[in-house]
């Protein structure tokens, strides 16, 4: 079974990050992820980022994932 901490390593290891945290029970997850990567991007092209961060696991080991994608400067707005 994925653990959040899974799918946070994966995350890190395919996208450059300055956050991330990810809760979960094994089935469902939410992940909050922090990025320059993101800067000029919609939210769209952001998740999409993420998810090609993970790959194939999307089809396979995740079920469902919630995600909040965030420029350095939207995490910092949020005090």
């Amino acid at each position: 079974m994925t653990s959040p901490s899974d799918i946070q390593g994966y995350i890190e290891r395919g996208l450059p990050c300055l956050h991330v945290a990810v809760d979960g029970d094994g089935h469902h997850f939410e992940a909050v992820i922090v990025s320059e990567a993101f800067r000029g991007k919609s939210m769209v092209q952001q998740h999409q980022l993420v998810y090609g961060a993970l790959g194939d696991r999307m089809r396979q080991e995740i079920h469902a994932l919630s995600l909040k994608t965030l420029t350095p400067e939207q995490w910092a707005a949020r005090g």
